[in-house]
């Protein structure tokens, strides 16, 4: 990484309330193109919160994110010049179940870039082959497993050729045999060197993907290191009490 290179994600500062709870608690954190880096950390440190306000689903109280020289922050009105930079996974698909999956993928693309309806339908059907779910295209979201809507979801983010994919605990709402073929897609977005930010607790995927893992307790993070630094012996204590009561999990 080139230490004069412009990050694609920049946290500044970063801070969000819920009332008298801060969440957020001056967040400062760098992306650079191709990283891949995983978020992670008990419940409630923060981490769901700490994406959605980089797509601006959550207003800040302090700070900014940018996203290439889109800005978003107490100072800044316009979230949605980096939302169309940003694809964003949830954990719950959030898929129109009364679309079609092919509809689904074309809706953002039409509406909010003005694409031409036949271009709109070939990138929903590339990306929908890509995530293996291409012979799906004509039925709707309550039709299909799990997995496959959130394969659905995935290409339906990549539809607006994000700059970088936001993962949201991608995999919480599964079933266990499902896991894995989430995971094996959003494996292989990564071998492409999709930028990727991926809230999770699935440490396999974490140690086999990640180039950085970022441990946020209490709103703050504690610990920004390579994957080998943070499943070594020599991590942070409250990072191994972490690791042991996922693992134990597991």
């Amino acid at each position: 990484m080139n230490p004069n290179e412009t990050p694609v994600v920049e946290l500044v500062s970063l801070t969000k309330r819920f009332g008298p709870h801060t969440v957020l608690n001056g967040v400062d954190l760098k992306i650079y193109a191709g990283q891949k880096v995983v978020i992670c950390g008990p419940s409630g440190s923060g981490k769901s919160t700490l994406i959605r306000c980089i797509n601006g689903l959550e207003d800040i109280d302090g700070g900014e994110v940018v996203v290439r020289d889109k800005h978003t922050g107490v100072r800044y009105t316009k979230p949605t010049d980096i939302r169309r930079q940003v694809g964003m996974v949830f954990q719950s698909f959030n898929l129109f179940p009364h679309y079609t999956v092919l509809k689904n993928c074309m809706l953002a693309p039409l509406k909010v870039n003005g694409a031409d309806r036949e271009e709109a339908r070939a990138t929903a059907m590339k990306l929908l082959t890509k995530v293996r779910v291409d012979n799906q295209a004509d039925k709707y979201p309550p039709q299909l497993s799990g997995g496959q809507q959130q394969r659905v979801a995935i290409a339906r983010a990549l539809c607006m050729n994000p700059t970088v994919m936001l993962f949201d605990e991608p995999t919480s709402a599964l079933d266990p045999e499902m896991v894995k073929e989430v995971l094996d897609t959003m494996v292989a977005l990564a071998t492409e060197g999709m930028t990727m930010l991926c809230v999770t607790h699935e440490m396999s995927f974490a140690r086999r993907v990640a180039d950085r893992i970022v441990f946020i307790d209490g709103g703050r993070i504690l610990v920004d290191a390579s994957s080998d630094e943070f499943f070594s012996e020599a991590a942070h204590p409250r990072v191994r009490e972490f690791l042991g009561q996922v693992l134990a999990h597991a």
